[in-house]
């Protein structure tokens, strides 16, 4: 069984080491204590046995609405969602999405969007589940050229 909770900075070395073994794309301990320094409700670590086995992380922007064309809107952004590869397919991701949905509206966000490659169906079907829809496609997107739907869902 799996426990969803709130970041906390004693959490670093093992989402930094979850982000390395899952994603191409690396960020800083910096970013990444930054990050929930300024939107803490939106940095969620899942645990098993007291192991940390996944993270997502997001931050609010500025944005015009992908929803509701030329709205200037509070959006959610995505920035990181990763399950270490022995713990997937047990419904972790789609707590930890579901979880930062309810979280993020306490920061009076609209909706919420995320990118994800085209190749990765799995993905996009939870994000699907969880009422995301394609908005558009971004080409050559990631640093090996390959292209992101950016997905979107109101909160």
């Amino acid at each position: 069984m799996f426990e969803t909770r709130l970041f906390e900075e004693k959490d670093l070395p093992d989402v930094v080491h979850i982000n390395w073994a899952c994603l191409p794309e690396n960020y800083t301990n910096s970013f990444f204590l930054d990050v929930h320094k300024q939107f803490p409700q939106t940095f969620l670590v899942t645990t098993i046995d007291d192991k940390t086995v996944g993270y997502i992380m997001c931050r609010v922007e500025m944005d015009f609405s992908g929803l509701k064309k030329f709205k200037l809107a509070k959006k959610g952004h995505v920035i990181s969602l990763a399950v270490l590869p022995d713990h997937r397919m047990q419904g972790i991701a789609h707590d930890l999405l579901s979880k930062v949905m309810k979280n993020i509206s306490a920061y009076g966000v609209s909706e919420c969007y995320l990118e994800v490659r085209v190749s990765n169906v799995t993905a996009i079907t939870l994000y699907q589940d969880l009422g995301f829809k394609i908005l558009r496609t971004i080409p050559g997107y990631y640093q090996n050229g390959e292209s992101a739907h950016v997905m979107v869902a109101t909160i």
